[in-house]
């Protein structure tokens, strides 16, 4: 089979509804709009909440809650991937776990955790580590170094 070849299933897509040609498509001359109004118009329409000028039910209601934006965000790695994914003696680091999808950004830094069992010996470089992150890596004869 070649890329040319390829086709979707019969039945599973349809044409595109052509609008506003004749009366023999069954949606011609006003296109399914109606008649005149703001929703007729080419560009017409309004914007989403907007409630015809009434008071818009999201400036009615009391805003709710607080965020942060302060804090920090960190990429999260728990002890169990460590194990799986690497070897003896190997160097971990942010980079490292990007390079091998354990995770997806950066963002402010990487923070371990000490979910799962390590019991190779490795060097796990991160912003933040978890007291029993900490202690577990020491225990597996690894360090713990925070940059």
């Amino acid at each position: 089979m070649k890329l040319h070849e390829l086709a979707p299933a019969p039945g599973s897509t349809k044409a595109n509804f052509r609008k506003g040609r004749g009366p023999g498509s069954g949606n011609g001359k006003t296109g399914g709009r109606g008649h005149k109004g703001q929703n007729a118009r080419s560009g017409g329409g309004v914007r989403p909440g907007f409630e015809g000028g009434q008071l818009p039910i999201y400036r009615k209601l009391p805003k709710r809650g607080f965020k942060n934006h302060f804090s920090k965000q960190y990429a999260i790695v728990n002890l169990d991937t460590l194990a799986n994914c690497f070897e003896e003696g190997e160097v971990v680091d942010i980079n490292a776990l990007l390079g091998i999808g354990a995770v997806r950004k950066e963002l402010d830094g990487l923070k371990v955790l000490g979910n799962g069992e390590l019991n190779k010996k490795l060097t796990v470089k991160a912003n933040v580590f978890s007291q029993s992150a900490k202690e577990k890596i020491e225990a597996a004869g690894g360090t713990a170094e925070v940059v």
